[in-house]
């Protein structure tokens, strides 16, 4: 009851030589994906799991300290610390959409996935992605404000006005990726439906499907070209003006605040749109990585943005800081200066 395709090439040996692939064009789409975890590592996935498994553990604590740091915190209730909660739920949201699942397949061997689920999760993953990048170009626009048009950033940008930005970013989020799922919803699979890594990505399910994906695949190309190219534009011009505004400061005290709330921001952009980038690239060009590789490194997208962003800001940001010593999060012993000087 299946559609069969075949290939059928001759040799220079006698006999032919045939290839078959199966395609599920009756039932549509199986009930289930099998997720292969990484692909030649499958005895290793125990040992593999515990930096996974505590790198989750970081990310969670660290976010949700953000989150609660904020939203207890009414001095904190301003629009650059309101971009940095919505970061911390993406965050949260980015790792929780998959490693759960790879936790999974790495304790108990459950690779199973249901064809719905499969779906749910890649529109979550690139659903974020998208949202995440929206968050990070209205960081950017945040500083740019701040220290280029100081005396207007009340006027330009309030907290009013960075919730309906919020909510821009999240629609904006929503139209570009349903599609995705709702193009992949009715077509036939592959009787074998075993996908080669941990997660459902939008390029590996639609290697499962065997008609024709060229939609599927210039679709997903034009959303990230219009996401990334566009929103790394955006980030980038916003730090070349933020840049020749701060050259042109006279004090060093103004200069060195400035240098250091941006060099926390660019550090967060290249740290989340760096793995988002090469999992893009190599998705689609690069067929001579080894799949171990391209997997572990996957994973990493949705564990190492994440699980560093809370310690820049920590680190970087003096005003969040200050707030954790109330909660006994940080910790700054006095270092006491000899030869009659005050102790600092």
């Amino acid at each position: 009851h299946g559609l069969c395709m075949l290939r059928v090439t001759s040799g220079d040996m006698p006999g032919t030589e045939i290839t078959m692939t199966v395609c599920n064009a009756s039932l549509g789409h199986p009930p289930f994906f099998i997720l292969q975890g990484i692909p030649g590592m499958e005895d290793k996935h125990r040992w593999i799991s515990v930096p996974f498994s505590s790198m989750y553990f970081i990310t969670i604590l660290g976010n949700c300290t953000i989150i609660f740091t904020i939203c207890t915190e009414r001095s904190l209730h301003k629009p650059m610390f309101l971009l940095l909660c919505m970061l911390a739920f993406t965050d949260l949201g980015m790792s929780t959409t998959t490693i759960p699942k790879v936790l999974c397949i790495f304790w108990f061997g459950q690779s199973e996935i249901s064809y719905v689920g499969c779906l749910v999760q890649m529109f979550f993953i690139h659903f974020i992605s998208v949202l995440q990048s929206a968050i990070l170009m209205t960081m950017a626009f945040d500083r740019y404000v701040a220290i280029c048009e100081p005396l207007r950033y009340a006027t330009i940008l309030s907290n009013s006005r960075i919730g309906l930005i919020g909510l821009v970013s999240l629609v904006r989020a929503i139209l570009f990726i349903l599609p995705m799922p709702v193009l992949l919803q009715k077509m036939p699979f592959h009787v074998n439906h075993v996908i080669p890594t941990t997660y459902c990505e939008h390029m590996a399910v639609v290697k499962m499907v065997c008609v024709d994906t060229t939609v599927n695949r210039i679709y997903g190309l034009v959303v990230a070209l219009l996401v990334i190219g566009l929103d790394i534009s955006a980030i980038a011009s916003s730090y070349v003006l933020i840049i020749r505004a701060v050259l042109r400061l006279s004090s060093k005290e103004a200069h060195h605040k400035a240098v250091n709330t941006c060099t926390t921001h660019i550090c967060v952009m290249l740290i989340s749109y760096t793995p988002s980038l090469f999992s893009f690239l190599t998705h689609r060009f690069g067929r001579g990585i080894a799949p171990h590789v391209h997997t572990i490194l996957g994973n990493l997208y949705f564990l190492v943005p994440p699980m560093l962003n809370p310690i820049i800001y920590a680190v970087k940001t003096k005003e969040f800081r200050d707030k954790l010593t109330k909660y006994g999060c940080w910790k700054k012993d006095p270092v006491t200066i000899t030869h009659g000087q005050k102790p600092v």
